[in-house]
């Protein structure tokens, strides 16, 4: 009788407990850290807009999950959770939706319109391994022009190359967005150039209100990518493990030289386009199959399956990732509004005062940090 065979056969077979634990924590915080934000929308303490990830979580950390904390992530306002994944501190997310002073754009921009650049990027003389920025990610929020990210991060991915550094960059994007000339364009430039980038194309059913049907022909969002010769493939984007899986391939694959390729995700964007839609354009019963498959709840039964934790320990991480998102919402509320004496500052080369950064922080999973 033939063995069967105990050897892992899929990069998140080797996974520990810690790590399972600690991707469930990303998944859960970007939740709870949207939850809060709507309790202070209705209180009209968010400047703007309110962009819910709601259902979609799972897909963001599991492909930022693939990546080093010294890559580059170019997130759109969905990717909450990418975000969480890269160590920014849920304070800075509170600060920006306020419109604070002391944000990442001194107020001067909203929701996670981000950007973070390490020493190595603003100080070339310095070496991979030092300066401040030595261990932080390359961040480049939204970028209003939805599809102009993907130029953006194929350039980055080449800089980094040009400069010696081991660095891949990962961008999101809309259904929607695939279908603007710079998406096409970035990726072909990506291809050609073998650029160190991998994106991740989110079919989220509907752009704004626009079907996705009504978007494109083609009936999987991966396939966007095979006129330029580059590798894709399609993955439940409610499944965080399966995203995680084909996401590091993909990543594995940029990092050794091989080129960009695309993973096509499979989701539902469980609410409007913001908070103010109500989004009565979706059918009832579209929203009602896909609350079954909510990647939070599916990990769950992941956790448990795998033996990683048991049900109490998972309901305490629940507890401190509420808790954790309420007292950073605290701290970022008690900050000053921008001071309209600064408005001018940082507009000339030379004033360093808007210079964005951000904190970083690490999870209560990893290895000697907590976050909370």
């Amino acid at each position: 009788m033939a063995r069967t065979s105990t050897r892992p056969t899929k990069p998140s077979d080797t996974l520990s407990s810690q790590q399972l634990l600690e991707m469930y924590w990303f998944a859960r915080l970007a939740r709870e850290i949207e939850e809060r934000l709507v309790i202070l929308f209705r209180q009209s303490k968010v400047i703007g807009g309110l962009y819910r990830s709601l259902g979609q979580e799972g897909e963001s950390v599991g492909s930022a999950y693939a990546l080093k904390k010294t890559d580059a992530v170019l997130p759109l306002i969905r990717n909450m959770g990418a975000l969480m994944t890269m160590g920014i501190r849920p304070k800075e997310i509170f600060l920006q939706y306020m419109a604070k002073g002391e944000s990442n754009s001194r107020g001067r921009d909203l929701n996670i319109h981000i950007v973070h650049m390490p020493d190595w990027i603003r100080r070339p003389e310095l070496n991979a391994g030092s300066g401040s920025g030595a261990a932080e990610p390359v961040v480049v929020g939204p970028i209003s022009m939805l599809g102009d990210s993907i130029p953006v991060a194929a350039g980055i991915g080449m800089g980094a190359r040009m400069r010696g550094r081991d660095l891949v960059a990962m961008a999101w994007i809309g259904d929607g967005a695939t279908s603007t000339g710079a998406f096409h364009e970035g990726l072909n430039f990506a291809a050609v150039q073998k650029a160190p980038l991998v994106v991740v194309a989110e079919d989220n059913k509907y752009a704004y209100s626009t079907p996705i049907s009504k978007q494109m022909a083609i009936k999987r969002i991966d396939e966007r990518a095979a006129a330029y010769g580059i590798p894709h493939e399609l993955v439940d984007g409610n499944d965080i493990l399966a995203v995680y899986d084909v996401a590091r391939r993909m990543v594995d694959r940029a990092r050794a030289g091989d080129g960009a390729s695309l993973i096509g995700v499979d989701t539902m964007r469980m609410q409007g386009h913001a908070q103010h839609d109500d989004a009565r354009y979706v059918p009832k019963g579209l929203l009602n199959e896909w609350q079954t498959k909510d990647p939070l709840a599916r990990f769950t039964k992941t956790l448990l399956e795998r033996g990683a934790a048991k049900e109490p320990e998972i309901a305490d991480i629940d507890r401190m990732a509420k808790s954790y998102a309420a007292e950073e919402a605290d701290l970022a509320e008690q900050s000053p509004m921008p001071d309209p004496a600064e408005v001018t500052r940082g507009v000339y080369a030379g004033d360093d005062y808007a210079l964005p950064t951000l904190e970083f922080v690490k999870s209560p999973f990893a290895e000697g940090g907590s976050s909370a």
